[in-house]
């Protein structure tokens, strides 16, 4: 029964599309062990909430007793996805790749289990097979088919160059289904034309054309765009538990149940409020990523500064006080691997506060004084020392 279960989590849960599905209920309804798939190009070393979603699939997979294999894009990372991009993708040098993955394979093992995860590097074939195989993957598709993408026709509109090199990307993506032999490859949505890719090329190969299982994009904490961190409205698996608590609270209301459906094992909670709700939700999340007790410190916390607007307890220490300076220096210096563009933004809206004084232009100068509370945003708070 618990299998069964799983199984209709696997179909049903957090799923936009399945090709073919009669062929993926008939191989989960099987018992073999199946490869599943999944490809990264680490291009950044930390992961948010938006990635958590392809990787609680692959758990279920895991769960359920299938193989799961996570290739890593060392190669294609220094090509670049073109998959929902405007332009190209910068590319990464083989050094970047490696100091990035450190960082997003110690992040993903709170969701899987790495050690029964097997681990491949697309740079062992792609490097080493010479020129044979890409001449093959050539054959594969047409330029009009590939050309035909929302992305590449897009740019082709606007006037935007597209690289030969970008066009070769699926073809890579998809040899890489051919020499894990995948029967079952999962990825969002903007992904779906690289997935069906892989079922082209395993075909032209001689294989058993794998299943596809697209995810939905999860977006932001501005309920607009994509989570991201170029964007500013993500949230991070490594933030600290009071600011990814007060991140998830910050989420709009219409979101709410796609996050329970996404990012945890529950249903939103019935007869609940949206504030209730998202106290709910915040927990759970807290509590997956990090532990039950912080998850309670936590949701105290913010019901005590955002409820009853007292300063918390605990906060970062900033060592600033009695220095002058630009309060955008002051900010910079308390989160130094945020833009600045997107820091003088906070400040321009009036959302940067030292002690009780707002700010709304990033030159005014101050000088922070010992104890005092420097707020960013509604959910970032520094102790000046």
């Amino acid at each position: 029964m618990a299998k069964n279960i799983t199984i209709e989590r696997i179909l049903n849960r957090g799923v936009e599309q399945i090709i073919v599905k009669a062929s993926l209920e008939k191989k989960l309804a099987s018992g073999k062990k199946l490869r599943i798939k999944f490809g990264i190009d680490p291009t950044a070393p930390d992961i948010h909430l938006g990635h958590t979603v392809a990787l609680r699939k692959l758990r279920q997979f895991q769960d359920a007793g299938h193989r799961i294999i996570l290739i890593i894009g060392d190669f294609t990372a220094r090509i670049g996805d073109p998959s929902g991009r405007t332009d190209a993708r910068k590319p990464l040098s083989a050094q970047e790749v490696k100091k990035n993955l450190k960082g997003y394979l110690k992040q993903a093992s709170k969701i899987i289990d790495l050690k029964k995860t097997e681990i491949r590097y697309n740079s062992d074939w792609h490097e080493k097979k010479g020129l044979a195989p890409l001449l093959q993957l050539m054959r594969t598709a047409s330029i009009q088919q590939v050309l035909k993408r929302e992305d590449f026709s897009n740019r082709m509109s606007a006037g935007t160059d597209i690289s030969l090199l970008e066009t070769v990307y699926p073809l890579l993506q998809g040899y890489d289904s051919v020499v894990i032999r995948a029967d079952v490859e999962i990825g969002g949505t903007d992904q779906t034309f690289n997935l069906l890719m892989g079922r082209r090329v395993q075909r032209e190969f001689g294989q058993a054309e794998q299943d596809i299982l697209t995810l939905p994009l999860l977006e932001g904490t501005d309920g607009i765009r994509k989570m991201s961190k170029s964007y500013g409205n993500y949230v991070g698996v490594d933030d600290e538990p009071t600011q990814m608590f007060g991140k998830i609270m910050a989420i709009p209301d219409s979101l709410i149940s796609k996050y329970f459906e996404l990012l945890t094992d529950d249903k939103a909670p019935e007869g609940f409020g949206p504030r209730e709700a998202k106290l709910t939700l915040a927990e759970i999340i807290v509590e997956k990523l990090h532990n039950q007790k912080k998850a309670l410190v936590a949701k105290e916390e913010f019901v005590r500064v955002f409820s009853k607007h007292e300063a918390p307890k605990e906060a970062p220490e900033l060592k600033s006080a009695g220095e002058e300076s630009r309060i955008l220096d002051l900010v910079v210096k308390a989160l130094p691997k945020e833009s600045k563009s997107e820091l003088r933004r906070l400040i321009a809206q009036g959302a940067v506060h030292l002690g009780e004084r707002p700010f709304r232009d990033a030159d005014d100068l101050c000088t922070p004084k010992k104890n005092e509370i420097l707020k960013i945003g509604k959910h970032r708070f520094f102790k000046i020392i």
